[in-house]
């Protein structure tokens, strides 16, 4: 396994939440929202997660040298093109052109309306497009949700109210839906759901856009679940299936099979900020993704997984911080949630296949 010196103090913590009372975090958020969410006109800026994940596994002092080695996958935030307003949204949606006005957009909003109350009005508007942008919307917004749920008892701040703006604005501008999908015979459990998932005959042509254009059957799974608690025990077991999975079949590609369990989980985090009649779709949504994102970037076949020795949580987020890499961060944050020893071996092995952030 490689170190490659990212880390920058000797302090661990498993600790979530986004409590930091540094003000470190809010400092990295003022930091990258002068930057744009993408970069190259399709890639992902990970950084607002990253640093989250960071500060909410208690390691709010390593944040801006990991910052530092990130900035140059940083680009200018985007120029605007015309306001969005509430008479005209749908014009606007789902057209990348328009991130910089979908996010001041979104700026005026909470100016305006507690947090809670913009979330509960647009999470049902942006749900069904939740698959643009590789997932990433959701994922920065599951993120966003949390710190703010976390630092209510001393007062929301500025700059995590902007990062819930940058989120959902990004989650529009990139707001794509997955239609013409054909139910296929699925599994009682999530982990056999996913087992289920028919692989695209073609996974080495194209991107992200491309293969999600081509996904066309998935099976069905947990379609009769009809109630918010039974919808939130389903989510929590398909976050846990999809961790574990990776495991024995992230070597597919290591960097986007990420996404089918940081995806759902992202929903996951956000459920308890909204009402509840939109857990049961939310669950929906986050089980497309999920197996979606399976389709389209599985292996053939699994490998063993044999973790190299027995690791704490401590130990196993310290080893993806001294790694640095974005993907393997907020994969092992997610698998932290999950808590238990597949799941760590899972972050393990993410931290084994991928490339690290280089000094």
């Amino acid at each position: 396994m490689t170190d490659t010196g990212t880390d920058t103090g000797t302090s661990t913590g498993t600790s979530t939440g986004g409590t930091d009372t540094t003000g470190i975090l809010d400092e990295a958020l003022e930091r990258l929202h002068t930057s744009g969410p993408e970069r190259l006109g399709r890639l992902t800026n990970h950084a607002p997660m990253a640093v989250e994940a960071l500060t909410a596994r208690g390691r709010p002092e390593a944040v801006h040298k990991w910052l530092d080695l990130y900035a140059r996958k940083l680009e200018e935030f985007p120029a605007r093109v015309a306001p969005v307003t509430d008479a005209d949204w749908h014009t606007a949606l789902g057209d990348p052109r328009r991130a910089a006005d979908w996010i001041a957009y979104f700026h005026r909003q909470l100016d305006e309306r507690p947090w809670r109350e913009v979330l509960a009005q647009w999470w049902p508007r942006l749900l069904p497009g939740m698959y643009g942008g590789s997932t990433h919307p959701v994922i920065r917004v599951g993120h966003a949700v949390r710190t703010l749920e976390a630092g209510e008892a001393s007062g929301v701040t500025a700059p995590r109210l902007a990062e819930l703006a940058h989120g959902l604005g990004y989650w529009a501008a990139r707001h794509r839906p997955l239609t013409d999908v054909t139910p296929l015979p699925g599994a009682r459990s999530a982990a056999d759901a996913l087992d289920a998932v028919p692989p695209l005959a073609d996974r080495t042509d194209g991107g992200f856009p491309a293969r999600l254009g081509r996904v066309r059957g998935l099976p069905v799974w947990a379609a009769s679940v009809d109630g918010p608690e039974e919808a939130r025990r389903r989510l929590t077991e398909l976050v846990r299936a999809a961790t574990h999975r990776y495991a024995t079949h992230g070597h597919g590609d290591e960097t986007m099979l990420v996404h089918a369990a940081t995806a759902p989980n992202a929903v996951l985090r956000a459920l308890p900020a909204l009402p509840r009649a939109l857990w049961v779709p939310s669950l929906h949504a986050a089980w497309t993704a999920s197996a979606a994102v399976t389709a389209m970037y599985a292996p053939d076949t699994p490998v063993a997984c044999d973790p190299p020795g027995t690791f704490t949580a401590q130990e196993v987020f310290e080893r993806a911080l001294a790694h640095g890499d974005e993907h393997v961060i907020k994969l092992t944050d997610t698998a932290l949630d999950v808590g238990d020893e597949r799941a760590l071996a899972a972050a393990l092995r993410a931290v084994e296949l991928s490339e690290p952030l280089a000094p």
